[in-house]
């Protein structure tokens, strides 16, 4: 059992794990008119290794599907103070990942790639 919903922060800068990235993890919920309302359901931080394995409770496929729904969700993460541990100026104050839970039996793997000037992420494994 593992984490529905886990990430991995590579600094490739330097080639090496972002460590003590916070991640915030929000889902959309449906309001009237035109408004984006993404609600907080957890939090956690890159260890050692730049992964955050443990941002949900571990799970299995049925209890996944009495945790969360299918849906839009968002992962935020503080890249700011990570930079700014390592004495470096960035550009991006934190990283926003918006990405779709279809297949609640499915685990969802969101990698970051990260330096001072740019981003870019894929679908993991």
């Amino acid at each position: 059992m593992r984490s529905p919903i886990t990430c991995h922060v590579l600094n490739t800068s330097t080639g090496r794990p972002a460590q003590g990235v916070v991640i915030k993890l929000q889902q959309y919920e449906e309001t009237e008119g035109n408004a984006f309302l993404f609600n907080p359901i957890a939090e956690g931080k890159t260890d050692s290794d730049g992964r955050c394995t443990d941002l949900l409770p571990p799970t299995t496929s049925t209890e996944t599907e009495n945790l969360l729904k299918p849906g839009l969700y968002k992962m935020i993460f503080r890249t700011k103070e990570y930079f700014d541990s390592q004495s470096v100026k960035t550009f991006y104050p934190w990283v926003e990942i918006t990405f779709e839970l279809s297949d609640l039996t499915e685990h969802y793997h969101v990698p970051l790639l990260i330096s001072p000037y740019g981003f870019t992420t894929y679908r993991g494994s």
